[in-house]
């Protein structure tokens, strides 16, 4: 959703979810890592295990930060696809889920 409000219906469908991330999500120097990058920075741990999870954000539920309102996230809410997300892309969400071991 982000990328559809801040990168395609900003003109600016090339723009990287990193850089929208650091601007646009919670707050400014906000990050985000592949499974690749998380895989580098932990490489010296014996055993890494990731697994990425839907968020409450991928769902559209909860209440949204002040920079994020309108009529348009108000529709998105109501027409958001939950159980389709639920059911096939439960594993492309938000949230990066670490375990690491020493």
């Amino acid at each position: 959703m982000l990328w559809a409000r801040y990168g395609l219906c900003a003109g600016k469908p090339l723009t990287p979810w990193s850089s929208i991330y650091c601007e646009k999500l919670e707050s400014p120097g906000t990050k985000a890592y592949s499974v690749a990058a998380v895989k580098e920075m932990f490489k010296d741990f014996s055993s890494v295990t990731t697994m990425t999870v839907l968020s409450p954000g991928d769902m559209l539920e909860g209440a949204a930060g002040r920079r994020h309102q309108g009529t348009m996230l108000t529709i998105g809410r109501r027409l958001w696809p939950r159980g389709f997300l639920w059911r096939y892309f439960s594993s492309c969400g938000l949230f990066l889920l670490i375990e690491a071991r020493a």
